[in-house]
Order: structure tokens, then sequence, then C-alpha cells
């Protein structure tokens, strides 16, 4: 198993799907984690019970991280738990909020879609990156939408992976320097609420039925890869986006 003891790792949006199982991995692998959650507060009690039960050691804070305040507020309680440096971000908060075409967007939808998506990256990043050493890592969810421009009105989603991914690559650049690694995921088809609310199921049949592993991926999936990400295993990858598609898309 990946030994990550020593480290600390905050996750945004750690509470359920994608954000969950990265946040239990890396307690599985020994590092302490600060998850964080916007509203629901029992879905971060299961996670934190499951990280208890797997021996891991963990807080959960309160936040929305498309506010500075929200985002500083975070990083102070990880400092005040765990100390003053921080070895792994894992910005996971993010979401299509709706299908919409071009048509049905006005500019107050796009800028929520691109803050969430985007904005709360930037910030989560800026804040925590004073803290980090030389060895640690960020690993930004992006998504396979920023790859192939998305689904049926989801535009607005896609542009805001799309500077998900690019983001990753020009903290890449400018980290590297310090000894900070940056890397993105692009999921495709994940079997999460995200697409229990917004992909009909006959889609999700298709990607199923066609896809070359013939199967959706798993939240565990992705928290593989980020686990990896985050460990020394992977002291020379930066600036990667690396797809989980099951062979859905290759860039």
């Amino acid at each position: 198993m990946t030994d990550l003891s020593g480290k600390i790792a905050i996750v945004t949006g750690g509470t359920r799907d994608i954000g969950r199982a990265c946040s239990i991995q890396l307690a599985e692998a020994g590092a302490k984690v600060v998850v964080n959650y916007h509203s629901n507060k029992a879905a971060g009690e299961e996670t934190m019970a499951a990280i208890k039960a797997a021996g891991g050691e963990a807080i959960l804070v309160k936040g929305d991280m498309t506010k500075k305040a929200d985002v500083d507020a975070l990083v102070a309680e990880s400092v005040k738990a765990f100390g003053k440096e921080i070895h792994i971000l894992v910005n996971n908060v993010g979401g299509l909020v709706a299908r919409k075409k071009l048509a049905e967007m006005d500019e107050e939808f796009l800028n929520t879609v691109v803050s969430l998506n985007m904005n709360s990256t930037f910030l989560a990043t800026q804040a925590v990156v004073p803290h980090m050493t030389a060895g640690s890592s960020i690993v930004n969810l992006a998504s396979l939408a920023g790859r192939d421009g998305g689904g049926g009105g989801s535009a607005a989603y896609a542009l805001a992976k799309g500077a998900v991914i690019t983001f990753s690559r020009a903290m890449a650049k400018e980290l590297g320097p310090q000894g900070i690694r940056c890397n993105a995921l692009c999921p495709g088809m994940i079997d999460t609420t995200f697409h229990d609310t917004f992909t009909p199921d006959a889609v999700r049949t298709h990607v199923e039925n066609t896809v070359p592993l013939r199967r959706q991926g798993k939240s565990e999936d992705c928290a593989d890869m980020v686990v990896f990400l985050a460990s020394d295993k992977s002291s020379y990858v930066t600036g990667a986006n690396i797809d989980i598609n099951g062979g859905m898309f290759f860039s």
C-alpha cells in the first residue's frame, strides 16, 4: 500500500462520491485528512465514520469553496488541527448545476458554473500553496467534458473544466521550481450522484455497452489515481491531465 504517513491532505467536496473515496483512501494510506463539505453534514459524518473505521484520522470542516473567507477558514482549521504544513490538496468541488443550451443560459448561470468549478480550484490552490513544501502535490478534478466539449446542455460546465485543465498545466509550470506538482483527472462516465441527477439511464447504458471496458467507472477508480498522484511514486509526474474513462476517449 502507498504510505502517506506524516502527510496532511485537504479534500474539498470530500463527503460523497469521488470526494468521499479520495478522503477515505488518503486516510487509509496514512494521511491526516481535512474533509470539506458545503451543506450536507450527514454525508460528512458518514465519511468521517468510514475514515475512523479504516483507522484513519480526519477533521470535518464546513465551507463554501467559492468564497475566499470560507477557503481561508478551511486552511486555518487544517493548521490548527495538524500544523502549518499541508502536503496534499485535492480540488474536488464542482458540478454541472443544470443542463442549458446557449439560448437558455444567462450571464448569472455561466458565472455560477465557472465559480463552482474553476474559482473554487483557484481559491483553494492560492490559499494552500503557501503551506506546501517540496514534494507536495495538488490534484484537480477536471472532466472528460473539458476534453471533448461535454454532452448536450453542458457548455458552461465543459468550458469551466477546460479551464481547470489549463490551470493545472499552468500551476505545474509555476510551482514546479518549488518542488510542488500539479496534475488533474479527467473522469468520464463515473457511477455517481452527478450522473444519477443529470444523465438519462439510456445514455449510461449506452456507455456501458460501447466503451472498451464495458462498464461505468467507480469513484474508487478516481481515488486510486489521486492517491498515486499524491505520493512519491509519481514524483516526476506533473502537468498531466489523466483520462479515466474506460477507453471512451483518447487524448
